[in-house]
């Protein structure tokens, strides 16, 4: 379910994708063990925005490379690369999935933006 009233969240949503693009550089990295853990702890506390005693409340981001794609996904905009519309998977992500957790129930705040080329033209 996608939410109208994230908006005002722009800023938030904006971090999240620099920690995502950061996550993604570090993964080329070797020695990455000591900044991984510094963006945990960044991950950990947007999940946890807005705790409180009925439990965590916060923002969480899904990278959604290599699933597939199709056009009943609410939670993916989606370029088409090459011809093929059939058997689509997500080769790009441009900005992951934004999602914001209550309690047991979780809403899309943003739809992530990729780019899907057909499994048939690889």
């Amino acid at each position: 379910m996608l939410e109208q009233n994230f908006k005002q969240n722009k800023l938030h949503f904006e971090l999240l994708d620099q920690l995502f693009e950061v996550e993604r550089k570090l993964e080329k990295i070797q020695e990455e063990n000591s900044i991984t853990r510094n963006l945990n702890k960044m991950k950990n506390i947007f999940e946890n925005l807005n705790s409180n005693s009925s439990g965590a409340d916060g923002f969480t981001y899904h990278d959604p490379i290599g699933e597939q794609y199709n056009e009943t996904r609410l939670d993916l905009e989606a370029s088409i690369a090459g011809n093929s519309t059939e058997n689509l998977i997500v080769t790009e992500v441009i900005k992951p999935i934004i999602r914001y957790k209550s309690g047991g129930s979780t809403l899309i705040a943003r739809k992530g933006v990729v780019v899907v080329e057909s499994k048939n033209t690889k």
